[in-house]
């Protein structure tokens, strides 16, 4: 495998330029000792669109607990038999890996049997995703799975992207630059920040912290739910992770004062409680003397797995970024040819598959997206003339013909009608085992009250 000279040695690189590969250096790292984790391929490896003698359809699921558990999630899969195409579905959902889908049935199961089973956010990637995050501990998982759908409902999550006005995005970019540009040779988002040219203070008074996070949490929604797809779309396969790039020139101790130490801290927290597995690689690059001091104390904050993706290079990294990114996706100033002149520069454009009005439209058709991109407007981040420029001219070769597209429709109305009696039916089932669950507890109670009384009247000697 191919390590550049100004990678650290105490950082585990556990894949190379390959799709799921695993190298020595995972074993070997001194780093991993008493912090054992396995580390998974990326996790789009699991969604590798079969041949069509592998998908011939195989006898029917005897009922009971778990397919009824299944069939609200298997919607788009039984609605093939309504249309002819395939191709927006199959690419959206991916094709499930055996192992793991008998896997995640048995811990929707176990979230069913516990009433943590909501008619939202249970679906195979949300799950698959929190059992990869712990090693598939259904406990631990369970654990970190029910913490995330608390803190969706207290913090308001899906309320964010309806009522958060950020105005002061423009401003933000300036003082904080960050966005996404493009995408990576094999399709994935590309997420790019400027640490080095962060002002803090000026960050302060252009917004505060709260909404500062609130924000990064919008994002990251609008990530699960328009790059991700629309990526996916465009690649003609399932995309579910980033790959990010930080330029951590010019950064010291001095750069993470109290309000950059609470900041980080806070997008910390939820990307690594509440957005597991989104990451597929990092690279740290413009890494200096300052940067590695600081290094050794921000590892601490880092999971193992996280840390395996992690690549940090000096000032000579351009053929590492090369090897997974296109010079027309990486910006200027990271040695790339873009410049995105007619937004402001690259990090302003948030260019990307997400732009294109075609891909957008097939995505809201489906209902994934609709929502996350209508309030869109909010922000004033793109408008209809962005969004007609970027990517159209690959769009016909990249995307799903529109024919497929129009295809697709006609399922979708009797697909709604479908869904709705399910997710009816699965309420009431919660419903049911609560109540089955607060039967049991009262008649526990009176079991206890009965051998009490049968003891008393025992020591009476009646």
């Amino acid at each position: 495998m191919f390590r550049p000279k100004e990678t650290y040695r105490d950082i585990i690189i556990s894949r190379g330029s390959g799709e799921g590969e695993e190298t020595s250096d995972l074993k070997s790292s001194q780093f991993t000792k008493g912090r054992e984790k396995s580390i998974h391929p990326p996790i789009e490896s699991h969604w590798i669109l079969r041949s069509p003698e592998e998908n011939k359809p195989s006898s029917l699921p005897k009922p009971g607990i778990k397919s009824m558990l299944n069939y609200p999630l298997r919607i788009r899969d039984s609605l093939k038999k309504l249309g002819k195409s395939k191709s927006l579905r199959v690419v959206l959902e991916g094709v499930h890996d055996p192992k793991d889908e008998k896997l995640i049935d048995s811990f929707r199961e176990l979230l069913f049997v516990e009433g943590h089973l909501t008619g939202k956010h249970n679906d195979y990637h949300t799950l698959l995703r929190f059992l990869r995050m712990r090693d598939f501990d259904f406990s631990k998982a369970k654990d970190t799975y029910v913490n995330y759908l608390k803190w969706r409902e207290e913090y308001g999550v899906d309320a964010i992207p309806k009522e958060l006005k950020f105005e002061e995005h423009a401003e933000v970019k300036k003082c904080y630059p960050h966005g996404y540009h493009g995408v990576d040779r094999y399709g994935r988002p590309i997420y790019i920040e400027r640490i080095g040219m962060v002002d803090i203070n000026s960050l302060v008074q252009a917004t505060t912290i709260e909404r500062f996070v609130k924000y990064h949490v919008s994002e990251q929604e609008k990530t699960l739910n328009l790059r991700f797809p629309a990526c996916s779309i465009t690649a003609k396969r399932h995309i579910a992770s980033t790959t990010s790039i930080l330029d951590v020139k010019g950064v010291g101790m001095s750069n993470f004062s109290k309000p950059a130490r609470c900041l980080f801290m806070d997008i910390l927290k939820i990307d690594s409680n509440y957005y597991p597995e989104t990451l597929n690689r990092l690279f740290i690059v413009n890494a200096g003397n300052g940067f590695r001091m600081l290094w050794k104390a921000l590892r601490a904050f880092l999971d193992a797995r996280t840390l395996a993706k992690i690549h940090v290079l000096g000032c000579n990294y351009l053929s590492n970024l090369l090897e997974v990114i296109d010079q027309s996706n990486l910006p200027s100033f990271l040695g790339g040819n873009c410049t995105c002149s007619d937004y402001g520069g690259c990090l302003f454009s948030d260019k990307g598959p997400w732009q294109n009005p075609e891909v957008v439209e097939m995505l809201q058709s489906t209902s994934i997206t609709e929502e996350i991109y209508n309030t869109e407007s909010n922000r004033g981040v793109a408008s209809e003339e962005a969004m007609g420029t970027g990517q159209n001219e690959d769009s016909g070769d990249a995307c799903l013909t529109r024919e497929e597209h129009r295809e697709h429709e006609d399922t979708k109305v009797a697909g709604k009608t479908e869904a709705q009696n399910i997710q009816a039916l699965e309420r009431a089932l919660v419903d049911t085992n609560k109540e089955i669950q607060a039967l049991k507890t009262a008649l526990d109670s009176t079991k206890a009250v009965l051998e009490r009384l049968e003891q008393q009247i025992q020591a009476l000697g009646v």
